[in-house]
């Protein structure tokens, strides 16, 4: 009975506040059994649970049949008995999972190594690393993205706080970059920014402040602009991220 009042007046507030998470039952009852078209989005894999992670932003709750907060080790399958998904819920919210493709390979891995950092490795159905992401407060801290073919696709890399990053690269597939965002004084915040076109040739270059007070990242000094034959197409300069000619 004592347990029932606490619920209720849990309830009460929500209603209040008018904050409500959303009732993952809703999406994935205990019963059900899926096919792997209904748990996988062709772009990002199997994100279903991610909105029950609340160290990477998540917003919901998984529910029991019954209507409770899920707990404890909870299980999903496919339609053909194949393990979907296993994971480990304390209030309705996951603390570690791991997610499977239905031949049997491991989709993603998240772990959690304190309440405020946390991590989630991917992979393609073949078992290449597709992603490996580092959480701090429920945003990203690093990720490093790769292709099929295991060449770099993207990579972040933030200070261990995320207030300003170290890098944001990207790639083409043959592994050549594609943009090039670093630091290259620490103390003053500045940044060197290129782009490439696909032959590597260089697109464009140029120098970036990050200015706090703005929370941004700004274009400073001259910057250069390349045909794809390497020939100048024009130049321009720029002071807090205005053009000056």
């Amino acid at each position: 009975m004592i347990f029932f009042k606490t619920q209720f007046i849990i309830l009460l507030a929500c209603i209040s506040t008018g904050v409500f998470s959303q009732r993952f039952a809703n999406q994935i009852p205990q019963i059900k059994r899926y096919t792997p078209e209904e748990v996988t989005d062709a772009d990002y894999g199997i994100i279903i649970y991610n909105k029950l992670v609340q160290g990477i932003g998540g917003d919901s709750m998984r529910y029991t049949k019954d209507g409770y907060n899920a707990q404890g080790w909870q299980e999903d399958y496919y339609v053909s008995g194949k393990i979907l998904h296993k994971g480990y819920y304390a209030d309705g919210l996951i603390k570690i999972f791991k997610n499977f493709y239905e031949n049997g390979q491991i989709e993603r891995v998240y772990t959690s190594s304190d309440p405020r950092r946390s991590k989630m490795e991917i992979f393609y159905e073949d078992g290449k690393v597709r992603s490996n992401i580092d959480y701090f407060e429920g945003n990203t801290q690093n990720q490093h993205d790769f292709f099929r073919n295991g060449l770099p696709e993207y990579v972040e890399e933030n200070d261990k706080d995320i207030e300003f990053l170290y890098k944001r690269n990207t790639y083409f597939e043959n592994g050549t970059p594609s943009s090039m965002f670093e630091l290259v004084d620490k103390k003053s915040k500045k940044y060197i920014k290129k782009e490439f076109y696909e032959n590597g040739r260089i697109k464009e270059e140029g120098t970036m402040y990050l200015r706090k007070e703005m929370g941004d990242y700004q274009k400073e000094d001259n910057w250069t602009y390349y045909d794809e034959k390497g020939n100048v197409t024009k130049t321009e300069k720029y002071h807090k991220g205005e053009l000056l000619n």
